[in-house]
């Protein structure tokens, strides 16, 4: 195996007090809240997602950077196919971290490499895990299929995590159900590196959803998420085939979600389903659109900021702790 410039002590190498990110959510995390993770002793992350504005993006970026602590963002690969000039806007900013997921990351882990930040991909099964292991990553982000937003349903994290471990000494994040402390001590005990924090971060006070998508994500529980490719279909957004989406389960995907061929029949005749979902996007009509969340949405809670949330999972020193005693 050979050893990544990010080998070893990752969070040391980023300057981090906790072992902590959230994760990137496109349209939840924007700068923030990645500031405010990262001056809680955590990695905050930007997730960048398709055709946003430069000025947003600069905006974001600038907000992320401003407490003068260790940042990073997420971007997606097949967007990057088009143009990599979003990813050329980000490194101005100078993040600690970038990743680059869902495709193959090329010629972008090249730019962050030469620009002197570290590049993560996240994985979601093991050809994702095989790709990771090539030179050009320094940080693999295992992404199990209990995670919200996007990405692979084939393999849990606890699995995928553990065969990562055993496949590379690249730092190894975890990612998918993890809310607690119990569960980021869980993950630390297994051997990853840090933990990346999805569902419960989208809502906190921070985040950039809506309000009544961060009452939703708390209102809901650990069973109410369904995985679809039904909503990108209805908006006709062009991830690729692989990359369905977790969300909560409403109105929309109870008629949709197991009958896509037929969604996509549909949206082809006519543009009256997707404008409605884009309707329900603009006014948060959760009953329609997507909320993208993951099986922790039952362990989320509401009305948190992300030093609240920062300072509870950092508990997980006593559940080690415990584990540890009691063997």
């Amino acid at each position: 195996m050979n050893p990544s410039p990010a080998s070893g002590d990752l969070c040391g190498r980023l300057g981090l007090t906790q072992p902590l990110l959230n994760a990137p959510m496109a349209g939840a995390a924007g700068g923030r809240l990645a500031a405010a993770v990262s001056s809680a002793g955590g990695l905050g992350m930007v997730g960048i997602g398709g055709g946003v504005a430069t000025d947003w993006l600069e905006r974001e970026l600038a907000l992320a950077a401003a407490p003068g602590k260790p940042w990073g963002a997420g971007l997606m690969a097949w967007v990057l196919e088009e143009s990599l000039e979003p990813l050329r806007v980000v490194l101005e900013h100078r993040p600690a971290l970038v990743c680059v997921s869902f495709g193959d990351p090329g010629a972008a882990a090249s730019m962050v490499r030469d620009a002197g930040s570290l590049v993560a991909m996240q994985v979601g099964n093991a050809a994702d895990l095989q790709r990771a292991l090539e030179g050009d990553i320094d940080v693999v982000v295992v992404r199990g299929s209990e995670g919200g937003g996007h990405g692979r349903n084939e393999v849990a994290t606890l699995p995928l995590l553990q065969l990562a471990l055993e496949k590379t000494d690249k730092p190894v994040l975890a990612a998918g159900g993890i809310a607690t402390a119990r569960g980021v001590a869980a993950v630390l005990a297994a051997g990853a590196q840090g933990a990346w924090i999805g569902t419960r971060f989208a809502a906190c006070t921070e985040s950039i959803s809506h309000a009544k998508v961060k009452e939703a994500i708390a209102a809901a529980g650990t069973d109410d998420t369904v995985y679809t490719r039904a909503f990108d279909i209805a908006q006709q957004v062009p991830w690729p085939a692989e990359f369905g989406g977790r969300a909560l389960r409403n109105q929309f995907s109870d008629r949709w979600a197991d009958d896509v061929e037929s969604l996509q029949g549909a949206v082809a005749a006519s543009t009256s389903i997707t404008d409605t979902v884009e309707a329900a996007r603009r006014d948060a009509d959760v009953a329609q659109a997507p909320v993208y969340a993951g099986q922790s949405a039952g362990l989320t809670h509401g009305g948190e900021s992300a030093a609240d949330v920062v300072a509870d999972l950092a508990g997980f020193r006593t559940y080690l702790r415990a584990s540890v005693s009691r063997w």
